[in-house]
């Protein structure tokens, strides 16, 4: 079984700093991208940054420039470093990775429970 669980979220002023991390455990044989997503209240789902096992990262056109993800293969992490927040990153943040469970032969999504960032004006 697999499983992806965030933390770091938490209550900042605007122009402040968190940053997320999400570890994956359980059976993995093997992890190909991995990223965030957030949602905010009555608004779907949305990317904010995605990291490839290789290549170049993709940021959401609002956080470039501002939040930087990156990952630890070894410790199967991946991480968002979120400066200058502003309100509008008020959201719960979720943590995806595309991971090849062992005994299965293809790879597959799997989600985190969420974070809450919550950006104080």
């Amino acid at each position: 079984q697999v499983q992806l669980v965030e933390s770091g979220g938490g209550l900042v002023q605007a122009g402040g700093s968190l940053t997320l991390a999400c570890a994956a455990s359980g059976t993995i044989s093997g992890i190909a991208a991995m990223g965030w997503y957030r949602q905010a209240p009555g608004k779907q789902r949305a990317l904010v940054a995605r990291i490839p096992s290789g290549g170049s990262t993709n940021y959401a056109d609002d956080v470039k420039g501002r939040f930087t993800i990156s990952r630890d293969a070894a410790k199967r992490m991946v991480y968002l470093q979120m400066n200058n927040l502003q309100p509008e990153d008020t959201a719960v943040y979720y943590c995806t990775a595309n991971i090849l469970s062992t005994g299965t032969n293809r790879f597959a999504d799997y989600w985190g429970q969420g974070t809450q960032v919550t950006v104080s004006s």
